[in-house]
């Protein structure tokens, strides 16, 4: 089996359908040995910043001389981003090795695992095999069905912002959905939280009691920032001084914040963490796709947030990074998302548009984008049904002096950053 052949049948299993409940995992798990038993972990949950978060806890954690594994989704540029150790990514060999081995047990089930169910056991496995003495589990949706959610205890369930996401699936208020989500509490391990709404709070604080579980809300009074740029942010927090962190926006602070309490709650259970570890840890965190700077002539910002908190996060950091510019913005977006309300948020910022279609078949096309654009919003847009030449696009459109933000879905990322290597290989881009 090759890449291409491991891809193919990974993508290909459908999970339309699939009925909610760890039955199927926990089988195929059980068929190849049960290898996420054993192990310790850090299990992350939420609506926004599940990612960053659990990049920053891993850099830690590795940084502190701990073998740390790393499972995410979904992937910005290709598959293998989505299961790491110690920072590196899984190789090519190893996924179609443990596909491979993973394939006929999967086949053999009366019940077919989802796509997402087969990634998270070949992402158990791997850690297993590399004997991992920790390893941060990031949640693909909800909590409690989620297919990571197999793991019986944890070092701590680190809980980021919850909002109102797969409301079809999820719940159609915050409440419901926090209460799915609660799911990943264990008994009697320790729950870590991103300070916010009082009704979330108050979802998980009874969850935690019920079920013994000590239960810790960051403390972003702790919080001073001390200055801000496109090159990063530093801040104080409490007694640990002038921090530094890549990563932009306020959010991404009480992120850090939330981060260096879940450290505090790993330190109290006995995992060694030094200072240094931390701040070399949060100094050199890497996470792809959240208003990252990608050039500098024009300025090139990429962003893949793709619901109302993510927009609000977006417009503040246009504000904070950008006072006064104009933005030539790069959008592509799914049919089925509420994209009228995300045009009006950017639209202030707004000098022209240039849209392209996503690769993906929930996509809705450039033309249709710019048409919406023109039409009800009385914008300038400009359809690019390529990416790539969506990128050129905007880039010649903004010059040398302009911004462009490329913005609105995950899904065009990836060949966004493979259309921006290529103009700077060419120099057409600095």
């Amino acid at each position: 089996m090759n890449m291409q052949e491991a891809l193919k049948y990974i993508h290909g299993v459908s999970w339309l359908g699939t009925i909610p409940g760890l039955e199927r995992e926990l089988e195929l798990l059980h068929r190849i040995g049960d290898p996420h038993q054993g192990m310790k972990y850090v299990h992350v949950a939420g609506t926004n910043g599940k990612g960053s978060t659990a990049a920053m806890l891993q850099n830690i954690l590795t940084r502190a001389g701990y073998r740390t594994g790393l499972y995410t989704s979904p992937y910005i540029i290709r598959f293998n981003e989505r299961i790491q150790v110690d920072g590196e990514q899984i190789s090519d060999a190893d996924v179609c090795a443990l596909t491979e081995y993973i394939k006929p047990h999967a086949e053999a089930m009366a019940d077919h695992p989802s796509e997402f169910e087969i990634v998270t056991a070949i992402g158990f496995e791997y850690f297993k095999r590399r004997q991992c003495d920790i390893v941060v589990l990031e949640v693909g949706m909800g909590g409690e069905w989620d297919a990571t959610n197999v793991i019986e205890d944890n070092e701590a369930a680190v809980i980021v912002n919850i909002g109102l996401d797969h409301t079809e699936v999820l719940g159609d208020t915050i409440e419901k959905i926090a209460l799915t989500k609660s799911g990943v509490v264990k008994a009697g391990c320790p729950c870590v939280m991103y300070h916010q709404e009082p009704s979330v709070e108050q979802v998980f604080r009874e969850v935690c009691a019920e079920k013994g579980s000590p239960f810790t809300v960051a403390d972003f009074d702790r919080l001073k920032p001390l200055s801000s740029g496109l090159e990063g942010q530093r801040f104080d927090w409490g007694e640990l001084k002038d921090v530094h962190l890549p990563l932009l926006g306020e959010h991404q602070l009480k992120n850090a914040c939330n981060v260096l309490t879940a450290v505090d709650v790993l330190r109290a259970r006995g995992w060694r963490i030094p200072e240094a570890a931390v701040r070399e840890g949060l100094s050199t965190v890497y996470w792809p796709g959240r208003f990252q700077l990608m050039a500098q002539k024009p300025l090139f910002i990429i962003d893949g947030g793709h619901n109302p908190q993510c927009l609000e996060a977006l417009e503040n950091a246009i504000r904070d990074y950008l006072p006064g510019r104009k933005l030539v913005f790069l959008n592509g977006c799914m049919a089925d998302k509420d994209y009228g309300d995300m045009f009006n948020r950017l639209l202030p910022f707004a000098r022209e548009f240039v849209t392209v279609t996503p690769a993906n078949p929930r996509a809705l096309s450039a033309q249709a984008l710019s048409d919406y654009l023109r039409d009800h919003l009385n914008a300038k847009a400009t359809p690019c049904e390529i990416v790539a030449r969506g990128v050129e696009t905007a880039v010649e459109k903004a010059g040398p002096d302009g911004v462009v933000c490329a913005c609105g879905s995950l899904y065009m990322i990836g060949e966004i950053i493979a259309a921006l290597n290529a103009l700077k290989d060419e120099g057409r881009l600095e």
